[in-house]
């Protein structure tokens, strides 16, 4: 499929996604580890990665304006990037007695300190270290939240089992992402066909983002179902495409 590009002469915000695209069209990722990858992915786009993604990543948004924060809470954000969700919680966030930004891209990180000092969030802090083994104190969090990022972490079960293991009983623990269906889907959940299963899996695979029908499956297995939706998304400048994502909000068994 051909798609034409619109001039970005005079344009600032043209110009970053140009340059976001050609990070995720022809830049090599190279490094030994996940987080020399990710860095290696991130580093290039980190200061344009807002405005493209606001685009591309739908749901961030909605997903954060259906929890209810409790006062004197703790939030844990895992994957956090550029620290978009605490904008997305604005005064929410005031109530909270700390917030608990995680990424494992320092770059994407350096952004979010940003976000912090511009925009007074003095309850909050970042934390550069791998999902698979931060944790907080057990059964101390209220709200853990999952912006696009258990399909970049390789050992994601890892991450749940950590992260139930973080949430107080009663915890919400909120996911949004891409995803695939399962070939045969169980009732109530939407069936992909071949096509679009392949076609998502291989064309995300290339920038290490790996969907799956299992994160979704997990999640109903482990965090009593809240709300769940399921939906196709626009991809910037690709008006013809629509990437499957869904929305999730579950809670931590209180027994």
């Amino acid at each position: 499929m051909s798609q034409s590009i619109p001039s970005v002469s005079g344009n600032p915000s043209r110009r970053a996604d140009l340059r976001v695209l050609w990070h995720l069209l022809f830049h090599r990722v190279r490094g030994a580890t996940h987080a020399e990858r990710l860095e290696s992915f991130y580093g290039g786009q980190a200061t344009d990665y807002d405005s493209f993604r606001e685009r591309m990543l739908h749901g961030r948004k909605e997903l954060i304006s259906w929890i209810d924060f409790p006062d004197d809470g703790v939030w844990l954000d895992i994957g956090a990037g550029t620290g978009t969700n605490l904008s997305f919680a604005g005064d929410q966030t005031k109530k909270l007695r700390s917030v608990h930004l995680l990424d494992l891209s320092p770059s994407l990180l350096s952004v979010a300190d940003q976000r912090i000092r511009e925009s007074g969030f003095d309850n909050a802090q970042t934390h550069l270290a791998d999902a698979t083994t931060f944790s907080l104190p057990p059964e101390s969090v209220d709200v853990i939240t999952l912006s696009y990022s258990l399909t970049m972490i390789p050992d994601w079960f890892q991450t749940l089992a950590l992260a139930e293991a973080m949430l107080k009983p009663g915890g919400t623990i909120s996911v949004v992402d891409f995803y695939v269906s399962r070939k045969h889907a169980s009732t109530g959940h939407r069936q992909h066909s071949w096509l679009r299963r392949a076609f998502w899996s291989h064309w995300f695979a290339a920038d290490n983002v790996f969907l799956t029908s299992d994160h979704l499956a997990m999640l109903h297995r482990r965090f009593p179902v809240g709300r769940c939706e399921e939906r196709f998304g626009k991809v910037p400048y690709l008006p013809l495409l629509r990437a499957p994502y869904y929305l999730y909000l579950g809670r931590k068994p209180s027994s």
